[in-house]
C-alpha cells in the first residue's frame, strides 16, 4: 500500500510530522484521527507519487483484450483466480499492467472481490469492465464475462482503427497541402515582388496579386507569431474542451457538422446499445445499466439525454418512449427498442441495433471520406491555381500593353 506523509497537530497544540502506511487518503485521514491528531496536510511520499504517476499510465486495449482472454481461459481450466492472477503477472512485460496487475493480486488476497480491485485502476479497467466483473462473479459466469468483454473491447478497437483509418487520407492531403502553399508564399511568391513594384505605383497590379503579395509578406514577417500561436491555439482548445461547458459544446458541433455529424451520432448510439445490451445480458439492472452505458456514448449532448431518459425509467415508464421524446435517436431504432421491451428480449434486440447501425455507419463514412478526398484536392487545385493566376495576371497585362 501507499505510504503518505504528513503534517498533524496534537490536542496540546504540538506540531507532529511523519509516514504513514494506508490504501488511500481517505483511510490515511481516518488513521491520524484515530490517533487523537489534527490532520493539517497529507500527501503521498515521493516513492508512492512516482507508484501514483505510474498508475495513470494507460495499458493498449490489445494487451487487455489478451489478459481477459487468458483469465477467461484460466478460470474455465479450474485454475484459482489468484494463481491465474500470478500467472498473467509473471508473463506480462508492460510495465504498468504488471504494476496494476500486483495491486489486484494482493488485494485478492486480501480477501477483496476482483471487481472492487480492478475499480481501484480506472484509467485501466473503465467502468463497464467493472459492473461487467462484478456481475460476472455474482452470477458465478466470471469466465464468460471476460471472454464477452475480450470481445467487446476487440470490437471496439477495430471500429476506432477503422475510423482513423478512413480519416487518414485527407488529414495527410490537408497537412502536405498547408505545407505546399506556405512553401509558396513564403520561399517562392517573394521572388515575383521586384517584378511588379512599378506596376503597384502605376496603381495596375490586380487585386489578387496585391493580396497574395500582402500575404507572403506577413508570413515573411510574423511567421514565428503563426508558428507560436498555433500550439498556445491548441493547448487553450484543449483546456476549453476539457472543462464540462467547452466539452458540451464541442459535442454539440460534432453532432451538426454537415456529413459528420450523421456519423458521430450513429457511431456514438450503436456504442450507446452496445454496452447496454451486453451489460443486461449479463444480468446488470437495468438503471445501473443505464448509468454505465450513457457515459459510453462519447457525446455529452446524448449522455444527457440518455441520462434524462434513465430517471424517467426508475418512476416506472418504458426506456423507448423517454429515449423519444430526447429527441437524438432515429425514429427506427426507438420502435425496434419498444419491440424489444415487449418481447422481452431487449438484450438481444440492442445488440441487433449496434450491428445494424455499425453496417450503416460504415456505409457513410465511406461515402464521405470517397466525397472528402476530391473535396480536399479541389481545394487544394484551387489555392494554388490562384497562386499561379495572382503571379501570372500581371505579366499577361504587361504584354497586352505592350
Amino acid at each position: 500500500m501507499p505510504e503518505f506523509r504528513y503534517v498533524a497537530r496534537e490536542l496540546t497544540g504540538k506540531q507532529v510530522e511523519g509516514v504513514l502506511t494506508a490504501a488511500n487518503e481517505r483511510e490515511a485521514l481516518g488513521a491520524l484521527s484515530a490517533r487523537g491528531v489534527f490532520p493539517i496536510s497529507v500527501t503521498l511520499a515521493a516513492t508512492a507519487q512516482a507508484h501514483k504517476e505510474n498508475k495513470r499510465r494507460r495499458v493498449p486495449a490489445r494487451l487487455l483484450c489478451v489478459l481477459y482472454t487468458q483469465l477467461s481461459d484460466l478460470l474455465r481450466a479450474g485454475v484459482p483466480l489468484l494463481r491465474a492472477l500470478e500467472l498473467l503477472e509473471r508473463q506480462t512485460r508492460h510495465t504498468t499492467l504488471k504494476m496494476v496487475l500486483q495491486e489486484v493480486r494482493d488485494q485478492v488476497a486480501d480477501g477483496t472481490r476482483l471487481a472492487e480491485a480492478l475499480r481501484q485502476h480506472p484509467t485501466v479497467f473503465p467502468e463497464l469492465t467493472v459492473s461487467m466483473v462484478r456481475a460476472g462473479e455474482e452470477g458465478s459466469f466470471l469466465e464468460d464475462t471476460l471472454k464477452r468483454i475480450a470481445d467487446f473491447t476487440e470490437h471496439q478497437e477495430e471500429l476506432k482503427g477503422r475510423v482513423f483509418g478512413a480519416m487518414a487520407y485527407p488529414a495527410f492531403l490537408v497537412v502536405v497541402g498547408s505545407l505546399i502553399l506556405v512553401g509558396m508564399l513564403v520561399f517562392f511568391v517573394p521572388k515575383f515582388e521586384p517584378m511588379f513594384d512599378r506596376m503597384r505605383e502605376d496603381g495596375n497590379l490586380p487585386w489578387a496579386t496585391v493580396a497574395l503579395l500582402a500575404v507572403s509578406n506577413e508570413l515573411q514577417r510574423r511567421g514565428w507569431v503563426i508558428l507560436i500561436a498555433i500550439p498556445v491555439l491548441f493547448v487553450f482548445l484543449q483546456k476549453q474542451f476539457e472543462a464540462e461547458a467547452g466539452r458540451r459544446r464541442f459535442d454539440e458541433l460534432r453532432l451538426k457538422i454537415f456529413g459528420i455529424g450523421n456519423v458521430v451520432r450513429s457511431l456514438a448510439i450503436a456504442r450507446f446499445c452496445r454496452v447496454l445490451g451486453t451489460l443486461l445480458h449479463n444480468g446488470v439492472p437495468i438503471l445501473n445499466s443505464l448509468r454505465i452505458a450513457k457515459d459510453a456514448t462519447g457525446n455529452r449532448v446524448l449522455s444527457d439525454a440518455i441520462g434524462e431518459a434513465a430517471e424517467h425509467v426508475s418512476s416506472g415508464r418504458s426506456l423507448a418512449q423517454p429515449l423519444a421524446e430526447c429527441r437524438q435517436f432515429p425514429v427506427d431504432v426507438i420502435e425496434m427498442i419498444a419491440v424489444g421491451e415487449e418481447a422481452n428480449n431487449l438484450e438481444q434486440v440492442l445488440v441487433t441495433i449496434a450491428d445494424k447501425m455499425e453496417r450503416q455507419t460504415n456505409r457513410q463514412l465511406d461515402l464521405v471520406v470517397r466525397l472528402l478526398e476530391p473535396l480536399m484536392l479541389v481545394i487544394m487545385a484551387g489555392v494554388i491555381l490562384f497562386v499561379l493566376l495572382a503571379l501570372m495576371l500581371p505579366i499577361f497585362n504587361s504584354s497586352s500593353v505592350v
